[in-house]
């Protein structure tokens, strides 16, 4: 959702005339600012177990039956929509094929829809990524339907066409547009700074720590916990914690039982993630797309803890991001609150100093909705049959 709004503000900007309406299963649709003339439908919310095992959240129905939910819904409002470009994110053929029937539709409709393909970098390790794009068909979506891919993500950093063995002849159809970021101001930096820290001096460190959705943040942020009292023999600080809304509550109440005496504000969730950075000396956090990059948005000394498992996705791209010198890292199967501890207090007495030998493109979501949108102008070209 963070994405799609992005790149919905960017179409607007360009063509202010446009209507963009969105399909999601994100419970958090309403955390996001959407453009003029932007609307979303809410699909029931399915989560990933591990590489090609999926479940329903909140329904009680088997995945067959909610798959067999999804794809009619997503056909229906396709083809009664009539959209020119109908852009997916991330996966080419949806999860466990359910944009197949719907792709196949506007294949064989008269409405000419464009469709285009937008990848976030880095999905899963590429000897994962290829074996579920082989078995689910991903690969002869992306030949069948698809007139353009757009990645999310620079090249120099990770070549999808390499790492995911995308064939030639579709190779010539990406386009990297570098990361697409929250676009939003961070006007309430200072006044956030001035909250956490008004009974400490002014020249307290903020420590912002985050964790994206939250469901599986606890043992890094229970790792931190422990090591904050080495880190407050060193250096007087303050801590914000955002547990992420999906969080378990027994977990939230039992880091907020652990916080007591300590300089913790703690919470579920915040309105304004882009502030929070700003307004912090360090940010410790998780590995997912928004949060990094964000990070890297508003250049701020970062620690980032990937998530172990199930996906390769968040430890591939803090590897990646800390060989740049972009951030720090610490691997989760090495993380304890000692070498933490060290980390933060190295971090709150040297300031970061990343001298990268290259800038990450923070301009994907102006990329993005220029290449969409010009995707119009080849509508007649013919996609393969």
């Amino acid at each position: 959702m963070q994405r799609t709004c992005s790149i919905a503000w960017e179409i607007y900007r360009l063509r202010e005339e446009a209507s963009i309406l969105t399909f999601s299963d994100s419970q958090l649709g309403q955390f996001f600012s959407i453009s003029p003339h932007h609307d979303y439908i809410k699909l029931p919310s399915i989560a990933k177990d591990s590489p090609g095992n999926w479940k329903a959240t909140h329904l009680s129905m088997s995945f067959p039956e909610i798959l067999h939910l999804r794809k009619q819904l997503i056909s229906h409002v396709l083809l009664n929509y009539a959209p020119d470009i109908f852009l997916v994110d991330h996966m080419p053929h949806g999860a466990m094929g359910e944009l197949l029937p719907a792709l196949e539709a506007i294949k064989h409709s008269r409405i000419h829809t464009q469709v285009v393909l937008g990848l976030r970098d880095i999905l899963d390790s590429p000897d994962v990524t290829i074996k579920r794009w082989q078995e689910e068909g991903a690969y002869e979506a992306i030949e069948r339907y698809y007139a353009r891919i757009l990645v999310f993500g620079m090249q120099s950093v990770y070549d999808v066409v390499d790492k995911y063995q995308i064939p030639e002849a579709e190779a010539k159809k990406v386009f990297y547009c570098g990361y697409v970021t929250n676009l939003a101001t961070a006007v309430k930096a200072p006044a956030l700074r001035a909250k956490y820290l008004a009974k400490e001096p002014a020249d307290t460190p903020l420590i912002v720590v985050m964790a994206g959705g939250g469901a599986d943040a606890y043992p890094m942020m229970s790792v931190l916990f422990d090591s904050l009292p080495d880190v407050l023999k060193d250096q007087r600080c303050v801590l914000a914690v955002i547990t992420g809304p999906f969080m378990p509550v027994e977990l939230i109440a039992e880091l907020s039982r652990r916080a007591e005496g300590l300089p913790i504000f703690l919470m579920e969730s915040v309105n304004d993630s882009l502030s929070q950075i700003a307004a912090a000396d360090l940010v410790i956090s998780m590995a997912g797309y928004n949060t990094t990059v964000e990070i890297l948005r508003m250049n701020k000394p970062a620690i980032l803890i990937p998530r172990a498992g199930p996906s390769a996705e968040q430890r591939t791209r803090a590897s990646l991001f800390a060989e740049k010198r972009w951030v720090d890292m610490i691997d989760p199967d090495e993380v304890t609150p000692a070498n933490l501890a060290e980390r933060i207090s190295h971090h709150l007495t040297h300031r970061f100093e990343s001298n990268p030998d290259e800038l990450p493109d923070l301009d994907g979501a102006a990329a993005a909705a220029r290449l969409t949108l010009s995707a119009l102008a080849s509508r007649n070209e013919q996609i393969p049959t």
